[in-house]
């Protein structure tokens, strides 16, 4: 499917900060609560991910990751996901995170 440069300036990209990383003991799969700081003009958003098979709680901590930041909060079990954390799915369905290879000021929007 092909679109449009109008479509892809919608989806609003940014970088933000695991500040706390927590197991989702309420996901169906096993899965992190991500509290990101994507700086002043954004603030704290949660995520629930699915990324506990390559990733741990102490990994995250820290980790600066991109995200969709312009989604409708979603409910997710008991939390309100306020957006989604990007990464890519491999042959076993383990997701590897995107992320940056240089640190980033949080809330940098994606070009």
């Amino acid at each position: 499917m092909t679109i449009t440069w109008q479509d892809f300036e919608k989806v609003d990209i940014r970088i933000g900060t695991i500040v706390k990383a927590e197991i989702f003991p309420e996901a169906r799969k096993p899965a992190f609560i991500l509290h990101v700081d994507f700086g002043s003009e954004f603030g704290i958003k949660k995520s629930s991910s699915q990324i506990t098979d390559l990733y741990s709680i102490e990994q995250l901590n820290q980790k600066q990751v991109m995200a969709v930041i312009n989604f409708e909060p979603k409910q997710v079990g008991p939390i309100m996901s306020e957006c989604l954390v990007l990464g890519f799915y491999r042959k076993d369905n383990s997701v590897v995170l995107a992320i940056n290879d240089l640190p980033i000021k949080n809330g940098s929007r994606l070009l």
